[in-house]
């Protein structure tokens, strides 16, 4: 029996009626996304769906969850502490399964960790994490929090322009929380008196990320040894007040999820709190994100991609994905992007037939932008990149420029004031105190710039650019280096 948030009605639908980037780029490779597709989504339980997707790793009691899922309308929960000022590409794949459940109708609770970032988990670390300063904590919390609001808001319009069933289907609630909420008005004394004795000391030691810190001669302090309480006694509130169900997390929270489920059990069997009466509580991993050579993406691996456009412009992102090798793409896309997965399947086909294209790398580097910044930013991107390394002839002047800015990539000069500046002014005041005056006249000098869209090497420094110079009297390329690229619009007012 199908409950009704999972009837997402007809077949009927006109896909993509509005401009939407993937689809030009599907277009363009003649992919076609069909009803079929979008429908087998759908119809598709949805744990098996993202065991589909790779992002299920683990999931407790997963037979009868499974049953709930198609049931009745659940919630669930992930948490993110404030350890960073923003989230990384690897910090999304848990928000992922909460975007799932929510485009099927299922309450969401995304968690900020103000409280249990004051703490500091241990899992997956070989030493104690580094103390945050309380300013820059609170400040990382409403990063965080800002970050997660606009991930599932701009969410649910990106899965509505990739599969438009979904907008038969009414998405469950969004609703975020601070558990610093419930954990400010807790007083120690009163917190042991009434929960201590379900925390059994033995369970917290066999724990694996405990055990790995005991023998590896650092030892740990009290602060962290005890986080697996604070996580546990989250899912019971949550668990409690709010009946979510489900807690989603990366591999290495196992632990902490078996210990809220554990928690939740004692006191539901103990009856110690009349007010639990949910029938059960469940937890759900996904694994951790890495490229096919096993190299982690993250904050402790040096490696992160953030969401933060300040931390990881947009550009940078799209180069990121760009520059993913082939055996990555497949499951990328599977993890990031929501075209169906029969689409996915027909963009690895069509990418094996021509690598050198890097069709899949496209695909998924736009997905990923526009799941992150929003709608357009993908194709912007694409047209950047395409201009920069495959020519100008795939585009038109006003879409190049418009892309430029639309990445706060263009500089602006009026035509009577370029004509009056040499090369080096130019550069001057494009780098501004990045580089030195004599740092710029060496890179000219040794035939490090070049201008304008045949690339012409430029060695004086008092060159004048020239109207001739400009593409269409609008464009003007300067390239310093293999890679560093600046464009600049050519205004006549």
């Amino acid at each position: 029996m199908k409950v009704e948030i999972l009837q997402v009605g007809t077949l009927s639908c006109q896909l993509f009626k509005r401009r939407n980037s993937t689809l030009q780029i599907l277009t363009k490779y003649g992919i076609d996304v069909t009803p079929e597709d979008c429908r087998r989504d759908l119809d598709d339980p949805i744990l098996n769906h993202l065991k589909k997707r790779g992002l299920l790793s683990q999931c407790t009691h997963e037979p009868e969850l499974s049953q709930l899922c198609s049931k009745r309308r659940l919630s669930l929960y992930c948490g993110a502490d404030p350890s960073a000022r923003s989230l990384h590409i690897g910090n999304l794949l848990p928000l992922m399964i909460l975007l799932h459940f929510n485009l099927r109708g299922h309450n969401i609770f995304p968690i900020v960790g103000g409280a249990t970032g004051k703490v500091g988990d241990p899992s997956g670390r070989e030493t104690e994490r580094t103390e945050i300063q309380h300013e820059e904590r609170e400040s990382n919390v409403e990063n965080i929090r800002k970050q997660m609001k606009s991930f599932f808001r701009k969410g649910v319009t990106f899965a509505h322009r990739r599969n438009q069933l979904f907008k038969d289907v009414e998405p469950g609630t969004q609703m975020l929380k601070n558990n610093i909420e419930w954990w400010e008005n807790i007083r120690i004394l009163d917190f042991l008196s009434t929960y201590g004795k379900f925390i059994k000391v033995n369970q917290m030691l066999a724990r694996e990320s405990i055990k790995k810190r005991l023998n590896s001669g650092m030892g740990i302090g009290f602060n962290e040894f005890t986080y697996q309480i604070l996580q546990a006694f989250d899912f019971f509130v949550l668990y409690k007040d709010y009946n979510v169900q489900i807690q989603v997390g990366g591999n290495d929270q196992y632990g902490n999820i078996v210990a809220g489920i554990d928690l939740i059990s004692r006191l539901h069997r103990n009856k110690a709190d009349n007010a639990v009466h949910a029938p059960g509580a469940f937890g759900i991993t996904v694994p951790l994100l890495t490229t096919s050579t096993g190299e982690k993406f993250g904050k402790s691996a040096g490696n992160a991609v953030f969401i933060d456009k300040y931390m990881t412009p947009s550009y940078q992102l799209y180069q990121s994905m760009i520059n993913l090798s082939d055996g990555d793409v497949e499951r990328f896309l599977n993890k990031f992007s929501l075209l169906p997965l029969s689409v996915i399947d027909k963009i690895v086909l069509k990418h094996k037939q021509n690598k050198k294209q890097r069709i899949g790398q496209k695909i998924l580097a736009v997905e990923l932008c526009d799941l992150i910044h929003g709608q357009g930013e993908g194709i912007s991107n694409l047209i950047i990149s395409e201009t920069l390394f495959g020519g100008f002839h795939n585009f038109n002047t006003l879409e190049i420029l418009e892309a430029f800015r639309k990445q706060g990539l263009l500089k602006t000069y009026k035509a009577c004031m370029i004509e009056n500046l040499s090369i080096l002014n130019v550069l001057e005041d494009i780098y501004r105190q990045q580089k030195s005056r004599t740092e710029l006249k060496k890179l000219i000098k040794g035939g490090s710039v070049s201008l304008g869209v045949k690339n012409t090497r430029i060695f004086d420094s008092d060159l004048r650019i020239k109207p001739d110079d400009a593409l269409d009297g609008k464009l003007i390329l300067i390239r310093v280096g293999k890679k560093d690229y600046h464009v600049i619009e050519v205004t006549s007012e």
